[in-house]
């Protein structure tokens, strides 16, 4: 097993990518254990966590890249009105919920909570499988 302290910045761009997918709530740790797709073992004990497309390990002519696996989330169209988007804001953030800001709507993890706020007042939106790279900082409760 190869132990893992930071992401590296590849110096050959024509090498293999080998991907080691893994879920959002283990790559926010700073320790873990994860096995590439050649079947590589790793041991990770990071000073910061490592993110979704970051590369960390490279041999001869092959580069280990993370991979974060999709989710079940709530996708919801950012309205043009900046009042009915501030109305949005405020009703989802009252929630708590990390949410992930992408061009023309917002996606949230997929929640009961959630998902009764929305029907109950209105707010079109779609349930998709995605990677979900919430913003960071703020305050949250949930999990």
């Amino acid at each position: 097993m190869t132990l893992i302290h930071d992401h590296i910045h590849s110096k050959n761009p024509s090498a293999k990518r080998v991907f080691l997918k893994i879920d959002r709530l283990h790559l926010e740790k700073r320790r873990w254990r994860g096995i590439a797709e050649d079947g590589s073992e790793f041991g990770f004990d990071l000073a910061h966590p490592l993110q979704d497309g970051d590369q960390f390990f490279e041999n001869d002519n092959t580069l280990y890249v993370i991979e974060q696996l999709a989710e079940a989330v709530i996708e919801i169209p950012i309205p043009n009105e900046p009042a009915a988007a501030a109305r949005v804001g405020w009703l989802l953030g009252n929630l708590h919920f990390k949410i992930e800001l992408l061009d023309g709507f917002l996606r949230i993890n997929d929640d009961l909570a959630i998902r009764q706020l929305l029907e109950r007042e209105h707010i079109p939106h779609e349930f998709k499988e995605a990677a979900f790279h919430p913003i960071s900082g703020g305050h949250s409760h949930a999990h």
